[in-house]
């Protein structure tokens, strides 16, 4: 694949993007309060409808092909998830809460406001693009943040006996309730079940699905330019797990089950994005290792925009010695 391509039409409109939203954050036009309202229009309305009048359009046979995404996504997303938490729970100063938080933002890619806007310039427009955002995305919100919760509890609680903290299950439950969980959930049942998708239809789906991309990025932006940035050894370790240690495991998991090539490709892509926001907001509700995890995803966030070319073409060469 031409670098150059994934240069100009993903990498650089999402750093003019990015851009965009921090300096208007800086100046006051926007502010983190006004971000969430933003991620709540892209999760809520526009990530969703993307994700299922994608979805429909696909084939039983598609499905069936992706089976070895869904296995691949889940097992090395979640195997890095819980590598970051046992990798960062040694630091003599770090508490289990910590290393929860810390598994939260550098175990998790966020999906669900970079995957399109990453993948779509890169591999084009089609039904395999939304299946990668949808299931990589229900590993990250359904799988990885109600263990993350149930760790961050269960350390909570050592350290507070008194303090009772919600169960595991309510954070699963919620996170199947919200749209972006049980829209492409819908949407791969309706292709299961066989039922044509009238494809007049599609246009109304499409003009909210289209503000999906441009409203995650412009927000990110407008995120980091609300949080204090300050480097130090953690905030390094968590981007280098993220950015070479989760590609690294899902290449290798997706070589050894001999996923189709172009899934792999988009899977490593999606691997490298930098760390899910979700991970920051909890963060910063449960005041728990605040500056160190903003620090981390705003130096992968910068880090991106060398090792997301860098992947697709060691993914190449890998494909093609295998």
């Amino acid at each position: 694949m031409d670098i150059s391509h994934v240069l100009l039409y993903a990498i650089v409109p999402i750093i003019v993007v990015m851009l965009a939203g921090y300096i208007s954050g800086k100046k006051g036009a926007f502010t983190g309060a006004d971000a969430k309202k933003f991620n709540k229009v892209v999760l809520d309305f526009a990530l969703p409808a993307a994700l299922f009048v994608s979805i429909v359009q696909a084939t039983r046979e598609d499905l069936t092909k992706d089976a070895k995404l869904t296995i691949v996504s889940t097992i090395g997303i979640m195997a890095c998830f819980m590598l970051v938490y046992f990798v960062f729970r040694m630091f003599k100063k770090n508490t289990g809460a910590d290393a929860a938080v810390s598994a939260l933002i550098s175990g998790s890619p966020t999906i669900g406001f970079l995957g399109f806007a990453v993948l779509e310039p890169i591999f084009g427009t089609s039904p395999s693009v939304a299946l990668v955002v949808a299931i990589v995305g229900i590993v990250v919100n359904a799988i990885g943040i109600p263990v993350g919760l149930s760790l961050m509890n269960a350390s909570l609680e050592k350290q507070d006996p008194t303090k009772k903290h919600e169960s595991a299950w309510k954070p699963v439950l919620h996170a199947l309730a919200q749209p972006v969980a049980w829209a492409p959930i819908l949407a791969v049942v309706w292709v299961l079940v066989g039922i044509p998708w009238p494809k007049a239809l599609s246009p109304s789906f499409d003009l909210i699905a289209k503000a999906n991309a441009s409203m995650a990025v412009f927000s990110a932006g407008i995120t980091l330019s609300a949080i204090k940035f300050t480097v130090n050894w953690q905030a390094i370790l968590g981007s280098i797990m993220k950015m070479i240690v989760m590609p690294a495991a899902l290449l290798g998991l997706g070589l050894l089950f001999h996923m189709d090539p172009l899934n792999l490709k988009m899977l490593v892509v999606a691997g490298a994005l930098p760390p899910a926001f979700s991970g920051i907001i909890i963060a910063d509700e449960y005041n728990t290792y605040v500056a160190t995890g903003t620090s981390s995803l705003t130096l992968s966030v910068i880090l991106f925009i060398g090792f997301c070319p860098l992947w697709i073409w060691l993914t190449d060469l890998a494909l093609a010695a295998f």
